[in-house]
Parts: structure tokens; sequence; C-alpha cells
């Protein structure tokens, strides 16, 4: 069994952290849709980005390869920027 990784994962839209484990071999594509879907954000997942350490990182690489540490966090955030009001 692979050992899981623990995240924190901030969604920008809900204003909310999500703590996930996940296998170091899951994508961050994966666990943006998991943030999106915990935090119930309905829109489309590929009008958001995934941010670690201040840099985008691109949805096909597992959480090994983005050198994404236990209990790391990460940020979930559209891809539009919108105007504060």
């Amino acid at each position: 069994m692979t050992p899981l990784v623990p995240v924190r994962v901030m969604v920008t839209d809900a204003w909310d952290a999500v703590p996930l484990r996940l296998p170091a071999s899951a994508t961050l594509g994966e666990l943006k849709l998991q943030a999106l879907e915990a935090t119930r954000v309905t829109r489309d997942p590929s009008g958001y980005l995934v941010k670690y350490r201040g840099a985008e990182v691109a949805d096909g690489l597992s959480l090994a390869q983005a050198g994404v540490v236990p209990n790391a966090g990460l940020i979930v955030l559209s891809r539009k920027r919108r105007p504060v009001l």
C-alpha cells in the first residue's frame, strides 16, 4: 500500500481550507477536483489553477513530481482575475 500524503488546499472561491490525504502518485488535477468538490464549487475545473510555493503547477504532474511534501499548503484559484468590490 502506498503511503498517503496529507496536504491542505485553500480554495479561494469558497474561502475554505480543505485537508486531503492523497497518494504521492495522485495528480494535481485530481487534487484540484477533490478540493473543488469538497467546497461545493460547481464551476468548470479547467477554469482553476493550482499553486504550490507561489508558482502554478501543471495538472498532469503527480504530487511527487511537483515536490509536494507532507502537510504542504496548496491553493486552488480561478484562472481569471475578478475585480474586488
